[in-house]
């Protein structure tokens, strides 16, 4: 189990009790987060304490895909507006693009593999949130667009080979559609595995019949997992490989692969490539 920056109590402008978390943040990195120059400062110092704890990866979990690239005193208007309580949602959905946009610029300069995680409709039991709080289990998938969300950001650094960034989706139907030629066609860009509500069995193989054609095997990340089941762990792992063993299986059987390519490919997808994508050590 690898720690992760997660940064979304920070930068979500609409997360219940942000200026509170914005403060802490500021005390915690020993900045004055009442600027915007200092919450960056801040966030880059915890970006390095997570590095030093052993995370080789940053994780967002945006409503959506959108970045924006504003310049410094754009973002710093935002930010400002958000301190005073004076943000409406355009202004926070705002914030949050433009600050994917920063921390790629930010992974440039320390490593950090970006994920982004959108497309959870957020405590949409409002009974279950009102009754037992957020996160406990009333989310539901939405439909998420890619191609123009991330446009800035890739045009600002997608084709940067010091920047690996991992993009999931809750919405199927973008694989074959939007994040396989997307993967295909961005140096920084890798797939990451179906994950929640798609980690089943079927949509585990739909994926990969989805995106091969385009993406390829190499520019997935292979299977990882931030489930707070543990125990689920090994059972997930264990489907996914046995998925794409399937997969290749059937290529070798249409006499796609060879039988020996397939043999090398699947040890890539369940092993070399996660480590190599995600940094960890000879294979960083």
């Amino acid at each position: 189990v690898i720690t992760t920056f997660r940064p979304d109590n920070v930068v979500d402008m609409e997360f219940d009790g942000w200026r509170a978390n914005v403060d802490r943040l500021g005390e915690i990195a020993g900045e004055d987060t009442g600027t915007y120059a200092g919450y960056l400062a801040a966030l880059r110092a915890r970006r390095a304490a997570f590095i030093a704890a052993g995370a080789t990866s940053s994780d967002h979990g945006h409503p959506t895909a959108r970045t924006l690239a504003l310049d410094p005193a754009q973002a710093a208007a935002l930010y400002d507006r958000g301190l005073r309580g004076e943000a409406d949602a355009a202004d926070a959905e705002a914030f949050r693009a433009h600050m994917l946009v920063e921390f790629a610029r930010m992974s440039l300069d320390d490593g950090l593999v970006l994920q982004l995680h959108p497309g959870a409709a957020r405590n949409h039991n409002r009974w279950l949130h009102a009754t037992h709080g957020r996160d406990v289990g009333g989310d539901v998938p939405q439909a998420t667009e890619y191609v123009h969300a991330l446009a800035p950001l890739l045009d600002a650094y997608g084709n940067d080979p010091r920047l690996r960034l991992v993009v999931y989706t809750l919405d199927e139907y973008t694989f074959s559609r939007e994040l396989a030629p997307l993967a295909g066609g961005y140096a920084a860009l890798y797939l990451g595995a179906p994950w929640w509500f798609l980690d089943s069995p079927e949509v585990l193989r739909r994926f990969r019949e989805a995106v091969t054609e385009s993406a390829g095997f190499y520019n997935t990340a292979g299977f990882v997992d931030d489930t707070r089941a543990f125990c689920s762990i090994p059972v997930r792992h264990d489907v996914a490989r046995r998925i794409d063993a399937g997969f290749l299986a059937r290529l070798v059987a249409e006499h796609r692969l060879t039988e020996d390519e397939a043999a090398e490919t699947i040890v890539d997808l369940a092993y070399r490539l996660p480590k190599k994508v995600f940094r960890f050590g000879e294979f960083s």
